[in-house]
């Protein structure tokens, strides 16, 4: 089976193969825009290049293209090829995929280029009338640009969906005295909750050169105890507790015992600079 890499690279090639030969007015859209724009992908199907005409209507799908019909009005540039801009691109992904899948892509396009709410609610408003448009709200509600792997952006579908209330993302920790203590991945202010998804695996962080899982399980515990000691509530899951669904009951208790001021204090970590592409019309 071929790796994620692996199989984006081959999107790549497929992509700069056939769209130059199709006619004027097709743009990349879909999950083939997002891998042009470099966003992380989960279980999302690349067999087929994804594009757009600008007409209504008339989608059709081809052994290795799959044609969708719908207005564009304005589109980015990428090494020569138009592709729907970030934007269009996150409500495509919305409107197409299933949602885990589009809130991994949608997350790290959002991250990358900044992108508002007042943004998407555009694009979702100029989608009025296209299938799938209640899934894309849902979508857009999730959505958070300051997610740093797949499993913080699957860990809060999860949240969405065992309805639980989606904390705030990449926090940093501080001593009363104002000693910065740790960066965590999710986080319930008022509650005093702090969230993290140990992703230990090629999805999740990366470990340091010469680092084993062995030392950054040690590091991770020790970290652990110090935020409980400055008198946060600390919950944890990894890929399996994803899978298994248990981090939202131990959440959902953590967030009824844990209604008490703490000690430290936690503010929001900088956002990164977003990335900018230049639009232009169709």
């Amino acid at each position: 089976m071929a790796s994620a890499a692996a199989r984006r690279e081959r999107h790549r090639e497929l992509i700069r193969s056939i769209v130059p030969e199709m006619v004027a007015g097709t743009v990349v859209s879909h999950q083939s825009a997002a891998v042009l724009y470099g966003a992380m992908l989960w279980r999302t199907p690349l067999e087929r290049i994804c594009v757009t005409r600008n007409r209504r209507g008339g989608g059709k799908t081809r052994p290795l293209v799959k044609v969708h019909g719908s207005p564009v009005d304005s589109l980015v540039e990428l090494d020569g090829l138009p592709v729907t801009t970030p934007a269009r691109t996150v409500l495509d992904l919305a409107l197409s995929l299933p949602l885990e899948s589009a809130v991994v892509a949608s997350d790290a396009l959002v991250g990358a280029f900044g992108l508002t709410p007042d943004e998407l609610a555009g694009e979702l408003a100029r989608a009025k009338g296209r299938y799938g448009i209640d899934q894309a709200k849902r979508v857009l509600a999730i959505l958070d640009g300051r997610s740093q792997s797949i499993g913080e952006s699957l860990s809060r579908t999860m949240f969405h969906r065992h309805a639980l209330p989606l904390p705030r993302s990449q926090g940093n920790v501080f001593t009363p005295d104002g000693r910065f203590v740790a960066r965590v991945d999710f986080y319930y202010e008022s509650a005093g909750v702090l969230c993290e998804f140990d992703g230990l695996t090629p999805y999740g962080r990366l470990l340091a050169p010469g680092q084993d899982v062995a030392a950054t399980l040690r590091r991770e515990r020790l970290r652990e105890t110090y935020l409980r000691a400055l008198g946060f509530e600390v919950v944890r899951w990894t890929w399996d507790d994803l899978v298994r669904g248990n981090p939202a009951r131990r959440l959902r208790a953590a967030l009824t015992t844990g209604r008490r001021r703490p000690d430290g204090r936690i503010e929001p970590a900088p956002a990164r600079p977003p990335r900018r592409v230049r639009e232009r019309a169709l």
